[in-house]
């Protein structure tokens, strides 16, 4: 395993004429019995802006410890609409980011570039909007990758957490599910203020899931394949930093292999690897062994 991060952050590329000022705006604020909503409005490119949607525990006596949580859309990691608290039945189970504020740590997570990049009357959805955004990013940007605009998007969540004066930045972690997880396994390894991940079934083997979709690599996975190349080389280039993957569908006991190949030795406390075998959706068991795991290295030594 030779290959450094620079180089993949090379293969992922680079927006040209994509400068803007990084900032956000609090837009409201929701009362929860165990924590406060904060929803902001953040810019993440030269024309668009992301809502950011922070959580932060009620009476924190100290800076608290942090966790990312990208996904579609931030609601869906609450698992209810803000303001009407409407049930959002379809994501019950995942709501990782209210999972994690209830043990203590600030949370983050924000719109994905497929509701910001264009306007569209389509429903949040829809999965037309995934391509569509696609289409138009690559053709604004040639020289970038989607994979490269959902790392971006999610180092902004990133920026957020580490400026606040009530987070540890020494202790910022970032955990997601499915498309989550990809988002969560790239700016994991790529952002160093990241010192734990955790990824459910995002498919971490080319072949596993789509990563071959315009929104993520397009045809360069073609090329990756043909050379050889797989994400052992991106995990060791980040210096095999504590991971944990649950494996159910997408994700399988050929993951581990990979992971091996990584660096991960048995037995090593640096990687939880579970394969729950239950399909796409973790129970919360696993995701239990999950947030567990990132408690060992963000909440280590400290009250």
């Amino acid at each position: 395993m030779t290959d450094s991060l620079q180089q993949w952050r090379k293969r992922i590329g680079y927006p040209e004429h994509y400068d803007f000022t990084h900032e956000k705006r609090l837009i409201d604020t929701f009362d929860y019995p165990e924590f406060t909503a904060e929803l902001y409005s953040q810019n993440n490119g030269p024309r668009s802006t992301q809502r950011l949607l922070m959580l932060v525990p009620k009476e924190l006596k100290q800076a608290a410890p942090a966790v990312a949580v990208p996904f579609y859309f931030p609601e869906a990691m609450i698992g209810e609409e803000l303001g009407t608290r409407t049930p959002l039945p379809f994501y019950a189970g995942i709501e990782m980011m209210k999972h994690l504020v209830l043990r203590g740590y600030i949370t983050a997570s924000a719109d994905s570039y497929h509701l910001t990049y264009l306007n569209s009357s389509r429903d949040r959805d829809d999965f037309q909007r995934w391509g569509e955004a696609a289409a138009a990013l690559l053709q604004d940007h040639p020289h970038w990758t989607g994979i490269g605009k959902l790392v971006s998007d999610t180092e902004l969540m990133i920026d957020a957490l580490a400026e606040d004066s009530r987070v540890d930045a020494s202790r910022i972690g970032i955990a997601g599910h499915s498309l989550g997880g990809k988002m969560a396994f790239y700016t994991g390894c790529l952002d160093s203020r990241i010192k734990a991940v955790l990824a459910s079934d995002f498919g971490i083997g080319w072949d596993q899931t789509n990563w071959n979709a315009p929104w993520y690599w397009g045809s360069k996975v073609a090329e990756f394949k043909s050379s050889g190349l797989d994400h052992a080389s991106l995990l060791s280039g980040a210096g095999c930093k504590p991971f944990a993957l649950l494996a159910g569908k997408y994700d399988g006991n050929d993951s581990l292999d990979i992971l091996r190949k990584a660096g991960y030795g048995e037995g090593s406390a640096q990687l939880l690897f579970c394969n729950h075998a239950s399909g796409h959706r973790p129970p919360f068991s696993a995701l239990e062994q999950g947030y567990h795991f990132l408690d060992s290295v963000l909440k280590s030594g400290k009250n």
